[in-house]
């Protein structure tokens, strides 16, 4: 078994995947280790779809646009695989003036950066979205968010990246890295093989923290358990994606008929941070029920058919950590997701890869470097 490559990928999720494509069609040799035995284990299958600009935090407005507007309309063809990606527009809704208060925030300034997103009242809503309860007074609408599957997302860069050259090993957890004349070279796994390379991406979510340790660099980060829950199919009703003011539901409509919601009960922080304890705590799902028929009621009778769960790798700041570190040279930090790893997936994988071969990333990354962390004191 080769263990060199010019670009080692610790982690298959959807940013490593998307990296090893966009890297292996640049003709990069490129070798991803992922721990578990399946890919795309993680939080990149364990979400609800969404691919949004809307609500986000202005340090990744940039890249989550150039996504939407460059990347997903055309990534089924590119892939060879069908991801269900829609943009059919987000709706982030608000039951209360305090919920306004939230999303008039966050539409100013997105606006601000040039995202077609606006503030509208209770009956623009329901003109948009007749399905949706009467209690809502208000919301923000971006037409060009939408969502998509994860899995097949994550499984159709995998696929690509193989068929482009790209090595995939799975069941091979990485447990250290080594320098060599002060630059990365060498993985270690926990089977002892040590694979060596020119460049590592370390994507591994939260597991990339105590990595990344092993050469001295802390990134600020802990585990959130998020859940989620998939109704028997339903007639069509609409193809928007739902969001909220507190986040604390987001969901569609599949192809398929059935709604996906990702969501949270409050009860999060105070689950044990076992990242291999997957289970889903018993009362998460009747609690998420209760929160989506405050704002979807005709849901009300529908049979929730599965649920499950997942552990996010949350920042210090709820932003993503995309960077080079001076202190390691060839090493490039993509984790800390903080959910937000999928719809901005691509994006990033594109961003990695133009990191490694020199090109002018599409967007500037300094306020997502690692040492935004550093102390001021």
């Amino acid at each position: 078994m080769k263990t060199t490559a010019d670009v080692i990928i610790v982690g298959g999720g959807v940013v490593g995947n998307a990296a090893a494509y966009y890297l292996a069609k640049r003709g990069v040799e490129v070798l991803v280790l992922e721990a578990d035995d399946s890919i795309g284990h993680g939080g990149s299958s364990r979400n609800g779809g969404g691919v949004r600009q809307s609500g986000r935090d202005v340090r990744e407005l940039p890249y989550a646009m150039y996504g939407i507007k460059h990347l997903w309309p055309t990534l089924s063809e590119e892939l060879g695989v069908d991801v269900e990606y829609h943009q059919g527009g987000n709706l982030r809704l608000a039951l209360e003036e305090s919920h306004i208060d939230i999303l008039k925030g966050q539409a100013e300034r997105a606006t601000a950066l040039g995202l077609d997103v606006k503030l509208i009242d209770g009956k623009e809503v329901h003109e948009i979205n007749p399905y949706l309860s009467d209690a809502i007074i208000g919301a923000t609408w971006c037409p060009t968010d939408g969502h998509a599957n994860p899995m097949k997302t994550t499984l159709a860069f995998y696929k690509r990246a193989r068929e482009l050259g790209a090595r995939f090993i799975s069941g091979e957890k990485v447990v250290e890295l080594r320098k060599f004349k002060g630059r990365i070279r060498s993985v270690v796994t926990e089977s002892g093989t040590i694979y060596e390379g020119n460049t590592v991406i370390l994507a591994a979510g939260y597991e990339s923290r105590e990595i990344s340790k092993t050469v001295g660099i802390d990134i600020p980060m802990s585990l959130f358990y998020e859940t989620c829950l998939v109704t028997e199919a339903q007639p069509p009703m609409f193809d928007i994606m739902l969001g909220v003011a507190t986040a604390e539901i987001y969901g569609h409509q599949c192809d398929h008929g059935s709604f996906v919601f990702g969501s949270g009960t409050g009860l999060e922080p105070s689950k044990v941070p076992d990242s291999s304890d997957l289970r889903v705590p018993a009362l998460d799902v009747s609690a998420n029920c209760r929160c989506i028929m405050k704002y979807v009621p005709m849901l009300k009778d529908a049979k929730v058919v599965r649920s499950w769960g997942g552990w996010m790798d949350i920042t210090h700041d709820h932003v993503p950590v995309i960077s080079p570190v001076e202190e390691v040279p060839g090493l490039l930090l993509a984790c800390g997701m903080s959910g937000h790893g999928f719809g901005t997936g691509p994006a990033v994988g594109l961003l990695l890869s133009q990191m490694v071969v020199g090109e002018k990333p599409i967007c500037d990354i300094t306020p997502l470097r690692y040492d935004r962390f550093k102390s001021d004191r």
